[in-house]
């Protein structure tokens, strides 16, 4: 360990290596609270070539490396597992925009930037970056595109894989990639960043990507729609997408008890009305489309004189539609601050999500009494968070033995309903038994064969999204 120190000392500079305990402690543990493994050190580069040279130090004193961007993994993806012979590489020092291509609609990014300060990049240009997430603030673009993350506006833009055109990567052997390519149509071979993306980090680390950027968005009408089944709520969804085609950006399920946790985590903040669910739609148009409060306003008159919506409130202003974009996004810290919960991320086809949910309750009802049920997602993706609550007065630590149990089932369900155990929150170290349970052996074999060619010696990201074999 002392020679690896000082050697990372003096390839990145004393102050970049981080070795005492409480230097360490706020990046060994995971944003839900649920791992906590020590490093060796931290390191906090300040280029691609200084990450190379860590990785070949790394490599020769058998130090393993876990990489971490905003540290905003569900699935404690960024964080030491269990081992002690590992060293994160932080990428928050790996920040700058190298380039907008106005013309050609793209920028390059550095890992280190978070995914709001892209979004702000875009708009500073007169361009739009479509991928918005909860943690948009802390999330860094390294960790969005390593999970290939989703977000609220998936089902017009498609999640992050789509918005990628070429990516800077360190490999194990500490070469740098640089495939930092604008073009959309490059037929010249294996597409190499594809490999990357969605990989968390365990077949080589991203330090730089080029991403597509769109036309900006020139107008938006947002409304929340109270519903009484999932079922009436898929009408509602097929309605709208028929009205307004590709300008329907968002289309959000939240059971009742979901939105009140988030209004709950906003000071001052209230449901507009009260509903056993809720959509929240989005529409936006570019410059010279159709009026998008006017669709809005139209479906939503057509679905409550149909009986499928109950009561409706459309935004009548940026600062309204913000409002009720921050109730969904405020959820998942709500829970958090309630006291947590066994979380689920899964995806089944959109004609089975009613049916999904109904047997998710059944299930709970049947076999785990007391236990209380917060779910949301994006209905337009067939993407649902299936969170299970302890009983009233219980907490997560005082369920330990069961949670195993409880998420066992669930994932399979999915499964059972030709679906997902994991739609966008990735692996990571929490879902490895399912990748284990759901996975066949021919795509984990084929996904090992991958890892091996890559990083023969198992140097990145330990215990992370491959089961280890038994």
């Amino acid at each position: 360990m002392t020679a690896l120190t000082a050697g990372l000392r003096d390839a990145l500079g004393a102050e970049a290596v981080l070795t005492s305990a409480a230097e360490r402690a706020p990046y060994e543990r995971d944003w839900r609270g649920l791992v906590n493994n020590p490093a060796l050190a931290v390191l906090l580069p300040r280029s691609p070539e200084q990450i190379a040279a860590a990785v070949k130090l790394c490599a020769a004193h058998g130090a393993r490396i876990v990489p971490q961007g905003g540290n905003t993994s569900l699935v404690a993806g960024g964080v030491p597992a269990p081992g002690g012979d590992q060293v994160i590489i932080s990428f928050s020092r790996l920040r700058a925009v190298r380039g907008i291509d106005p013309a050609g609609d793209t920028i390059t990014v550095e890992a280190g930037l978070t995914l709001a300060e892209l979004q702000g990049e875009a708009a500073r240009a007169g361009r739009f970056f479509p991928v918005s997430l909860g943690a948009e603030g802390t999330a860094e673009i390294g960790g969005v595109i390593s999970t290939n993350a989703g977000g609220l506006q998936v089902l017009s833009y498609g999640n992050m894989r789509a918005q990628v055109l070429g990516l800077e990567v360190v490999l194990a052997d500490g070469a740098i990639w640089h495939g930092l390519s604008a073009l959309r149509k490059d037929n010249t071979g294996y597409d190499l960043k594809q490999l990357f993306i969605g990989a968390e980090g365990t077949l080589g680390l991203i330090t730089a990507a080029t991403l597509r950027l769109y036309p900006p968005i020139a107008a938006r009408a947002a409304a929340l729609a109270g519903i009484t089944t999932l079922a009436a709520g898929l009408e509602v969804f097929a309605t709208l997408r028929h009205a307004a085609g590709p300008s329907l950006t968002m289309c959000e399920f939240c059971s009742g008890t979901a939105l009140a946790l988030g209004a709950a985590q906003l000071p001052g903040a209230r449901l507009p009305f009260a509903a056993p669910a809720y959509l929240l739609v989005e529409i936006s148009a570019l410059a010279g489309g159709r009026e998008p409060g006017e669709i809005l306003e139209a479906v939503l008159a057509g679905e409550l004189a149909q009986g499928r919506v109950g009561e409706a409130v459309i935004a009548q202003s940026e600062r309204e539609r913000l409002d009720l974009i921050a109730l969904r996004e405020a959820i998942s810290e709500g829970e958090l601050r309630a006291g947590g919960a066994v979380k689920h991320d899964i995806a089944v086809p959109l004609s089975r999500l009613p049916e999904t949910i109904a047997a998710v309750e059944a299930l709970v009802a049947r076999k785990y009494p007391g236990f209380r049920l917060n779910i949301f997602g994006h209905v337009g993706d067939g993407n649902l968070h299936v969170n299970v609550l302890p009983p009233q007065g219980r907490g997560l630590a005082e369920i330990g033995s069961i949670k195993a149990e409880i998420s066992a089932d669930i994932e399979a369900l999915a499964v059972q309903m030709h679906g997902s155990f994991s739609a966008e929150h990735g692996i990571g170290q929490l879902r490895l038994s399912a990748m284990a349970a759901h996975k066949s052996p021919v795509e984990l074999a084929m996904m090992r064969a991958i890892k091996r060619a890559f990083d023969p010696d198992g140097l990145f990201n330990p215990g992370k999204t491959i089961p280890e074999t038994t």
